[in-house]
Formats: C-alpha cells, structure tokens, sequence
C-alpha cells in the first residue's frame, strides 16, 4: 500500500494521525535502487549575501603575505591559525582567527577546502575577459542572479531546476518521503517542476495551524476537509485538494517520527544556525524510519553582504558559522554517520580585495568548504587565488577570476552521491567545456 492511501484510508476512517504507530510509518517508505547501508545525505550551508571567503584563508609570509596586506589594507588578517596542507602553498596559508573550531577537523582530515571557485562556463584568462574572447556567465555581481546559477548548477534557461533536485530525480529517490527538506523555507537549490522541498522549523515542527490544539480538534478539522474533498466534482478543486492534503499526511508524520528521534542533547549552542543544524541531524537520526536512502538538506545564513564594518561583522559571522559546523559534525560522530553525511557551503560569489572604507563590494571568485567522514580531508583542492590587486587574476576593482568552476564543484559531490560519472554532463552542461569534471576532495 503507498503511503497516500495508507493515510487516506486513516483519515477517511477518522483515525488521528497523532495515534500512527512506528509500523504504520513504514507505509510511507518508498521503494529505493539502494541497499540498506548505502545511505548518503548532503548538506547544504548558503552563506547569503557573498561572503568574503577569500579573507578565510590568507598567506602567512613572503611575497605573498605582502601582496594580501598591500591589496586588502585594512581589512587583511593578522596572526591567522596556521594550516599544514597536504598540498604546499607558497607563503603558507592561514586560517581565519574566527574558524578556529574548524582547525582541529582540518586537521583531522575530515574538512578540505576547495579554493578558487566561481561561476564559469569555460576556463577564462584575464586577457580572455579583456578580449571578450570567452563567453562569461551573465550578470556575474547581482545577488540574485549569481544565486539563481550557483542554485541552477547551469546557466539560467526557460527549464530551470535546482540541482539539488536534479540528483534526487536522476537518482529516482525525488519521490522519497523526507529526502527533500529545507531549514530555510522554499530555495531554487530544491526546488524543480517535479520537486519542492518539504520545510521544517528550527524547532524540527512543521505546524499547520487549523490542525494545532487538541486531538479532537484535529480529527474535526480533518473528517471536514475529507468531506469537502470527497464532494468535489471540479477537477481542478480535486488537483488542489489533494495537494493540500498530501501536505497535510506528510506534516502530520515528520512530526511524529521527529518526536521519537534522538534529542542530541548537549551538542548544539543556541544561535539561529546551530538550531537549524540540530533539526537536520534529528531527522538524519530518523532515515531509515522514513525509508531514505538519499537526502538533501538546505540551510541559509545572512549577513554576507558586507559593504561597511566588515572586520567586526565578518569576524561574527564566521565565529557562528563554525561553532555551529563543528556542532553538526560532533552531532554526526555520535549519530555515526559521519561517512554518510557531506556538508558543504555556496554562496552567490567572492568580494573585492578592494576596500571600499571599511568593507568590499561583489566580487567573483572564492574559497569553499567541504565536510564529513568521506572527505579526504586536510588539503586544498583547486587554486588557492594570490590576492593581489591588479594581478593576473585581477578583472578590476580585485575582483578575482576563477580556477575552479562552481559546476566542477557541484559535479563532485554528486558523484559521491551516487551519479555516474556519465551522466554528470547532463546534470551540470558546462562540464563539457572543461578537461576535469571533478577535484577529487571526497
């Protein structure tokens, strides 16, 4: 029996959904092409405004140290945590004082960075851009733009799909219950024709507010909107009605499996992100009662866009930021499934070297961070960019040229998540333009 029967047939009956037992929930579990040890699930951190990622990672001496300081002036970063790379970096290179909690993982060799990464649609050259002799991708500072192509995974088209989507359909688990849940609300990253993400609060309940209060307001509620249902004769209104209702059969079981997970008490600290991670990790705790075998899961942090009182602003931003990832991959360890579980950050572009007074404008290229048990961690992957105003990689105003594009990125992780590498082409069509498809980090 599918799931949308097995609840029509409860609601129908005038069952309460809050009296679905554990065995009843194992109706929703769709069918799945994996075996039972074979789940995986990625995370998705958006840092949303741009985040200056390239002042995450600095040189530490040498020439290069003095291009940073001659180039980011009073925003460049003194007495950085310095990181010992697998890959050896000219100058050394250290890490943000705010992401200390992440050196010890680093370290570990459970987060890698992947350096030099922006939206591309073929290798591209200073003098390429000089020469218009590449094509570039369009509208490469506008917020929303640059988001819509790092969600997209492509160039935007009359078909859009988040690429995030793209994998559950190309993996056929898009129709698994609970494989598709954002922290943040609806995003293009999730969302597709055939998809959307179902939404869960920082405290991991979805309310429907008609269904909130006593048991027996709620069978009320129910046996009403069965009964106008059951009466409709427009089939429209009987499309809408059954979508509304899906959404109600699903509300009503995520919250009773999150009731039943695991609390992960003493983990996670109080801020926004923090909260949100521990909600992922919850219903993480649950797959194999919702039957998944892939997940994706969507979370946004603001305050990236940092035009003024960058130093103090940034310093904040990141300090939450990786408490709360060190949270999440502490909540992974005691879930154990840390080498089932990759959590990694986009955001819509890098920042200026430039100073604008006291903080930068959009920029291009930047720095991304990958975690979890399968990572090959403690190495950089791509190119750690020399910030180096009016060099090589200098456009104007320091905005920085890619190494490494977003797709090539993107292509790993949905390798590692189970796409041949024959297909990944058709998920992320840029890939052609470029001999390596993928970076090897995980």
């Amino acid at each position: 029996m599918d799931r949308r029967k097995f609840l029509d047939l409860c609601l129908k009956g005038g069952v309460s959904m809050a009296a679905l037992t554990q065995l009843q929930l194992q109706a929703f579990q769709g069918a799945s092409n994996f075996a039972d040890d074979e789940y995986k699930a990625l995370v998705c951190v958006y840092l949303s405004g741009g985040n200056d990622s390239l002042n995450m990672l600095v040189p530490i001496a040498g020439e290069a140290r003095s291009l940073y300081e001659a180039s980011r002036q009073n925003l460049a970063i003194n007495n950085p945590l310095q990181l010992s790379p697998d890959t050896a970096q000219e100058g050394g290179v250290g890490l943000h004082n705010s992401l200390a909690p992440l050196q010890s993982i680093f370290e570990e060799r459970q987060l890698a960075f992947v350096t030099g990464v922006g939206s591309l649609i073929a290798p591209t050259t200073q003098q390429d851009v000089i020469n218009k002799s590449v094509p570039l991708p369009l509208h490469l500072f506008s917020h929303n733009k640059q988001r819509a192509t790092w969600m997209y995974g492509k160039e935007q088209s009359s078909l859009n799909s988040g690429w995030g989507a793209r994998l559950l359909e190309r993996l056929q688990q898009s129709e698994q219950f609970g494989g598709n849940i954002s922290l943040s609300g609806m995003n293009l990253w999730q969302t597709s024709s055939n998809s959307m993400p179902f939404s869960l609060s920082s405290n991991g309940i979805s309310r429907i507010n008609a269904l909130s209060g006593s048991q027996e307001r709620s069978e009320h509620v129910n046996n009403l909107f069965n009964r106008v249902l059951t009466g409709q004769t427009n089939p429209i209104a009987q499309a809408y009605g059954s979508r509304v209702k899906a959404s109600i059969d699903k509300t009503s079981a995520m919250n009773i499996a999150l009731q039943d997970s695991d609390p992960i008490d003493g983990v996670f600290s109080n801020s926004s992100l923090s909260r949100r991670l521990k909600t992922i990790a919850r219903s993480i705790s649950i797959q194999s009662q919702l039957g998944c075998k892939r997940q994706v899961f969507y979370v946004s942090m603001g305050g990236f866009d940092t035009h003024g009182d960058q130093n103090r602003s940034h310093a904040s931003l990141l300090s939450q930021l990786s408490q709360s990832l060190a949270e999440f991959n502490r909540a992974m360890s005691y879930l154990n499934k840390q080498d089932n579980v990759t959590l990694f950050t986009m955001s819509e572009f890098g920042r200026t070297l430039t100073s604008n007074g006291n903080g930068t404008d959009h920029g291009w290229a930047g720095n991304h961070l990958v975690m979890g048990g399968a990572v090959n961690g403690g190495d950089l992957y791509g190119s750690l960019l020399t910030q180096h105003l009016g060099g090589p990689k200098d456009t104007r105003g320091g905005r920085l040229i890619p190494d490494v594009a977003n797709e090539q990125y993107f292509a790993t992780l949905a390798k590692w998540f189970g796409v041949p590498d024959s297909e990944l082409v058709d998920i992320f069509p840029n890939l052609a333009n470029f001999n390596q498809h993928t970076l090897g980090f995980i």
